[in-house]
């Protein structure tokens, strides 16, 4: 994510790293996000290019504006990891 590949990703790139940016991670290991998306399919075009390499079992739920979560800012837990 820090190189600016997916960042670059055209229609949603910058979304999904502002997404990744604002996720939570909890004591159960479950990341949670708020996204805008534009999808038939909420994350259609997300899962495909970048999130089902990373996540199992995304459930997604539509919800009006966004989302605060509780837990570890998930980009500084993916930093702590890789010390």
């Amino acid at each position: 994510m820090s190189d600016g590949t997916i960042e670059s990703q055209k229609p949603d790139g910058k979304e999904i790293v502002a997404s990744m940016k604002r996720a939570k991670i909890d004591e159960a290991g479950i990341v949670r996000w708020s996204e805008l998306c534009y999808c038939p399919t909420p994350l259609e075009h997300e899962r495909a290019t970048v999130y089902d390499r990373f996540f199992e079992d995304i459930e997604t739920e539509e919800i009006d504006g966004q989302r605060e979560f509780e837990g570890e800012d998930f980009m500084e837990y993916l930093a702590r990891l890789s010390r």
